[in-house]
């Protein structure tokens, strides 16, 4: 029988506790969605951003759009496909959506609400878990709002 190297036992040991962490990674969904017809705001932690939020290290721009409501929001729709989005509650001018990140299987939550008499659609985007994301909500609402973008200029076709 061949003796075990203490980083090697070490490492056999913190394997399961490691598989444990990840599986549950996920957090508590948010409970209230909209409060008071609004996005929710976002904590004082720095791993949330938001179009309808006050502080600016926080702040977002919202989606901003031209033409009908309903080819923004199918746009929205498919461009948040494409960025690995799973939809888990959809309504008229609401969109809740998660995205998991690949290596710790992360759950972030990320809504939408359509205001369509002022052809903008707000966003929000937290962590469910920690303190700071690292930028990583920031960064995908922006390459959401890429997509969005190139999304609705394939729906009007070519000039």
């Amino acid at each position: 029988m061949m003796k075990m190297l203490l980083p090697e036992m070490l490492a056999l040991l913190m394997l399961p506790c490691l598989l444990l962490l990840m599986v549950s990674c996920s957090g508590k969904p948010p409970e209230a969605r909209l409060v008071d017809g609004r996005l929710r705001p976002c904590p004082q932690s720095p791993n949330c951003v938001s179009s309808e939020e006050q502080r600016p290290e926080s702040q977002v721009a919202p989606l901003a759009f031209q033409g009908p409501p309903e080819a923004a929001w199918q746009a929205l729709t498919e461009a948040i496909r494409e960025e690995g989005g799973k939809i888990q509650q959809q309504e008229e001018h609401y969109l809740w959506v998660t995205f998991t990140s690949r290596l710790f299987r992360f759950v972030d939550d990320v809504e939408f609400r359509l205001v369509a008499a002022e052809h903008l659609i707000h966003v929000r985007s937290a962590s469910r878990l920690g303190y700071a994301d690292l930028g990583v909500n920031r960064k995908r609402v922006e390459k959401l709002r890429e997509l969005f973008k190139q999304k609705l200029g394939e729906q009007a076709g070519p000039l």
